[in-house]
């Protein structure tokens, strides 16, 4: 589901690079030639009904699908999660996976009426750099707090506030869209929330304060291009990228390739990441979403100043 989306094509190679077929792809657009370069054979659907009809059928014959993945807009999660598991079959949903927490519970039900799985995309957890930093937060003294900033810029044009990204009732607001997966990361880094500070929130902005087990973070998201440091600019580059923990800089820009296959790998041993697993960063972006911002003040972040 969500087959003309961005993110569809990284699900399309798992499935190929794990030795499995795509049987039928739903997308409410019609631009989705790069399925000749997957599976040329699927059917496609631009009315979910029909979509819904065929796999319903396919159960009734005796061929269920073993696995449906959405990619849709993130409020449609929840709803393209129950179709998936009332046909029968596991599902492998991109983040966010909900959009708050009581929707997590109600999927927590349903998954046991169901007898079937759900597993969130979490890919950050398999990049083999945040792989060594949970080591080397597990190896550390139990007592030591680390300082960490995180900054992720990824300019945006005039289209994304027309899109369905730039309707907080639909996407969930920035921090939802672009920063679930960092806080995901940083909870299973440095251990879950003990405070939840937002500093500043706007329709291209925000920056907070979260005090972790293991870490006090500053972050920054943003998606205004006049963010970017000068320097990368000078690059000609229109995204930033960095994690910094006390003077050292936690390099993981490489390495994004194959994680959707990792993961598809992990999923179909058994091992996936499944619906806890998703409840820290649901939580932390639900609470942002909520909180009144304090402004310049407390441990904030040092690009909270910029102009736009």
């Amino acid at each position: 589901m969500g087959a003309a989306g961005f993110i569809a094509p990284r699900h399309f190679r798992a499935i190929q690079d794990t030795g499995n077929d795509l049987v039928a792809a739903y997308d409410m657009f019609d631009s989705v030639g790069i399925l000749d370069s997957y599976f040329p054979n699927a059917l496609f659907f631009t009315e979910h009904a029909l979509f819904d009809r065929h796999l319903s059928l396919l159960k009734r014959a005796g061929s269920p699908v073993d696995f449906v993945s959405v990619c849709t807009p993130n409020y449609l999660h929840d709803a393209h999660i129950r179709s998936g598991l009332r046909l029968g079959a596991n599902v492998i949903c991109e983040k966010p996976l909900v959009l708050t927490p009581s929707h997590l519970d109600a999927l927590l039900d349903i998954e046991k009426e169901e007898g079937r799985k759900i597993y969130n995309i979490l890919q950050l957890r398999l990049h083999p750099a945040i792989i060594a930093l949970k080591q080397q937060v597990e190896q550390s003294a139990v007592d030591k707090m680390y300082d960490v900033e995180l900054t992720y810029i990824t300019s945006r044009g005039n289209w994304y506030y027309a899109s369905w990204k730039g309707d907080e009732r639909k996407s969930g607001g920035l921090a939802t869209n672009i920063g679930v997966h960092f806080y995901d990361m940083l909870c299973w880094v440095f251990g879950p929330v003990k405070q939840n500070v937002v500093h500043v929130r706007t329709d291209d902005r925000v920056a907070g304060f979260l005090a972790l087990s293991r870490a006090r973070v500053r972050y920054f998201l943003s998606i205004n291009y006049d963010t970017i440091p000068i320097e990368v600019k000078a690059q000609g580059k229109r995204t930033y990228r960095s994690l910094r923990m006390g003077h050292d800089e936690i390099e993981f820009s490489d390495g994004f390739a194959d994680l959707h296959t990792q993961s598809y790998r992990e999923i179909l041993s058994g091992s996936g990441f499944g619906l806890e697993e998703a409840r820290n960063s649901i939580q932390i972006v639900h609470d942002i979403r909520q909180a009144a911002p304090v402004g310049v003040r407390g441990e904030y972040h040092p690009f909270i100043s910029r102009k736009a």
